[in-house]
């Protein structure tokens, strides 16, 4: 589609996780370039220990005084009564020093554009940025940097980094079964979502009578060389749950690939694992060689590796900029003058006035010897010049407080010029009471359809609108009324170029209109001149994500199933809005296939089974799987307490005739099933 730019060929920056200020501690002091953590909000591993508000402001000192920059990661879904939490929390990390921050949310995205212009602003993996027309769109948007999913080829992320957006790739960590911002398992299940930062993963217990949907922790360490050729920007290191003995393990390995060296990835193979590491994503070789699950052995090798990872971090360590150059005056008559110079930057000390030396006078090596004792600093001893009168001296206590004082100086000089500058602009965060002319008493009903033995219901039953997935597309009739249908592309993108060939053929034969899972979708379809509509998959759970939508050109969207009726009725009015009603509510999206039974497609069951017996069936197809629910969400009976526009079904099996009774029980306020349901999120929320 659009033009690449020119390659970034920078050296590529190491980013490493912190939950704690001991595992920042161990990054900085193991050689990360920058470091990533969460506040006690707004972050999407909330179960970390996290920085309180004096500890976020201490770590971006420290980081600073070490050459190293901080991003905060605020990338959970917000909803529209946390919008003014969110600014302030914004800006106390503006005022902090903070060098940018890490956002999933489209409308927190816009409203800290709007507040915060020079802030830098990372698009999480939340986003499920795994293209390179999602990663211009996220560009337009005002993004600085995307991170790229985890479930991508090396040549898949060549094509995203090609196209010179500034790209950060996962290189060492966890891996979820389920792309990233995209799982609703543990939110369906016991009301803690994952894109809130409460994951109590699930995926990690037992299913399908083995560990189903339990991976291997990514190792793309031995790749790291390649993905710096092609133009990656940074390296990122997963864990801001683990302990800082992993910290330091992972960085050290990355430090040492990224130098040319040799990573010890034994020792961090102790220290954490699965079962071992994977590159299978990396490498394409899906399959049942990615999946693992903690042993006991696993846990017992951490015991042997973990007091020498300890030491890798007991010492201060010295900044890569940190020779300092120092000049010592003494004159008779005149207080001790001490001057330092590092990196650019000039500090100067006075103290008192020189004595006649009783016995041997000052000289150079002795002041040496004093201004050399900078081992709990970042500053090694680069030069001395002294300018010493004839038989004067200073006490040692006198210049080892005047060089304490100077390298006091000189930190505070070094933090204050590495804190970026940031300017605030206030912002209206009421909520907008705009409502557009398709907000009324009157709703759509819009019909998601699955099945090729469901195409019959376009004639047969009577909707504002038919979702058709894209492969279907091609089995409607030529002379069909397309003004109703909506094309429904996969929800995860294996071939980008494909994709859009298909869509302009389909723009040719006359589909007007496309449902966009992703931003790419809305990329795509804006060249191709399609109407488009928001779906669930951007998780639009605010009335400022509603606005971003509509700036970026969709006419309608999708309501996050994830918010409670109080939350949809707050999100209401900007564009036309969608709650789904009724079906099998997607819980995972996967790129690797979690049906372990079976050696084919042909003789799999299309189901997995977790330890109660509860059965959840498995989409598959366009190179990805969707895990549904147990059991299907069901709002017919209660369609009055649902704010919305267009009441959505999605039909992942029923019959065309299960469709007409499911439409008839909305429009009469009836149950379609009497047990074996859920209400899902509207009421308890996450």
């Amino acid at each position: 589609m659009s033009e690449p730019l020119s390659k970034t060929k920078s050296k590529p920056e190491l980013l490493a996780p912190a939950g704690s200020t001991e595992s920042l501690t161990a990054a900085v002091r193991c050689g990360a370039d920058a470091v990533y953590v969460g506040g006690k909000l707004f972050s999407a591993r909330s179960n970390a220990s996290n920085f309180s508000e004096d500890e976020l402001a201490e770590a971006v000192r420290y980081c600073h005084l070490h050459g190293v920059k901080l991003y905060r990661a605020m990338n959970t879904i917000v909803f529209a009564e946390e919008v003014g939490d969110f600014l302030t929390e914004a800006k106390k990390s503006a005022e902090m020093g903070v060098d940018g921050l890490i956002v999933q949310d489209l409308g927190m995205a816009r409203l800290v554009r709007e507040c915060l212009p020079d802030m830098k602003l990372n698009a999480s993996t939340q986003m499920t940025i795994h293209t390179p027309e999602g990663a211009r769109l996220a560009r337009e948007m005002g993004f600085s940097r995307v991170v790229a999913a985890r479930e991508l080829s090396l040549k898949e992320l060549e094509k995203i980094i090609g196209t010179g957006v500034e790209t950060e790739v996962f290189i060492h960590g966890a891996l979820c079964m389920s792309v990233s911002g995209q799982c609703y398992m543990s939110a369906m299940i016991g009301s803690r979502s994952a894109n809130r930062g409460l994951c109590a993963q699930a995926c990690r217990l037992p299913f399908g009578g083995d560990y189903d949907l339990s991976l291997k922790d990514l190792c793309g360490i031995p790749h790291i060389k390649t993905l710096a050729d092609m133009g990656a920007a940074s390296f990122k290191i997963e864990g801001r749950m683990k302990r800082p003995e992993y910290v330091a393990a992972a960085v050290a390995a990355c430090r040492a690939a990224l130098d040319g060296g040799e990573p010890d990835l034994d020792t961090l193979r102790s220290v954490f694992s699965r079962s071992g590491f994977t590159d299978g994503y990396l490498t394409g070789k899906l399959g049942r060689d990615m999946f693992g699950y903690r042993t006991k052995e696993d846990v017992t090798a951490a015991e042997t590796v973990l007091p020498k990872l300890r030491e890798t971090y007991r010492r201060e360590t010295k900044a890569a900029d940190g020779a300092a150059d120092f000049y010592v005056r003494l004159a008779e008559g005149e207080p001790v003058r001490l001057e330092m110079s590092c990196g650019g930057i000039t500090v100067s000390a006075e103290g008192d006035v020189p004595e006649k030396a009783l016995k041997r006078p000052a000289d150079e090596d002795y002041l040496r010897r004093q201004l050399d004792k900078l081992g709990d600093t970042v500053y090694t001893l680069n030069s001395l010049k002294a300018d010493i009168g004839e038989g004067l001296t200073v006490s040692a206590a006198a210049v080892n407080a005047l060089r304490r004082e100077a390298v006091s100086q000189m930190d505070e000089e070094r933090i204050l010029r590495a804190k970026p500058v940031q300017r605030y602009c206030e912002a209206d965060t009421e909520i907008p009471e705009r409502l557009s002319e398709a907000c009324g008493d009157t709703k759509k009903i819009r019909v998601r359809l699955y099945r090729p033995k469901q195409l019959a219901a376009l004639t047969a039953i009577n909707a504002d609108e038919f979702v058709i997935p894209i492969e279907l597309c091609g089995k409607i009739s030529k002379d069909a009324d397309k003004s109703r249908l909506v094309i429904a592309p996969p929800r995860f993108t294996a071939d980008e170029t494909a994709l859009c060939e298909k869509l302009k053929a389909l723009r040719e034969a006359g589909f007007e209109r496309l449902i966009c899972t992703n931003i790419a979708h809305i990329k795509i379809g804006r060249e191709l001149d399609f109407k488009l509509s928001g779906g669930f998959g951007l998780n639009i759970s605010n009335p400022w994500a509603a606005f971003a939508a509509e700036e970026i050109g969709l006419s309608d969207i999708t309501a996050s199933f994830e918010c409670r009726v109080d939350q949809l009725r707050a999100l209401r009015g900007i564009l036309p809005t969608a709650v789904i009603v009724y079906g099998r509510l997607p819980l995972m999206l996967t790129r690797n296939c979690p049906a372990k039974g079976s050696q084919d497609c042909k003789s799999c069951s299309k189901n997995l089974s977790d330890r109660t017996g509860r059965s959840f069936p498995v989409m598959c197809g366009n190179g990805a799987s969707e895990i549904l629910n147990c059991v299907p969400l069901m709002m017919t009976d209660k369609a009055g307490d649902i704010p919305a526009d267009i009441f959505e079904f999605d039909f992942t099996e029923e019959s065309p005739d299960e469709i007409r009774r499911a439409l008839e029980c909305l429009r009469k306020g009836e149950k379609v099933l009497e047990s074996g349901y859920t209400r899902g999120l509207y009421y308890r929320g996450v």
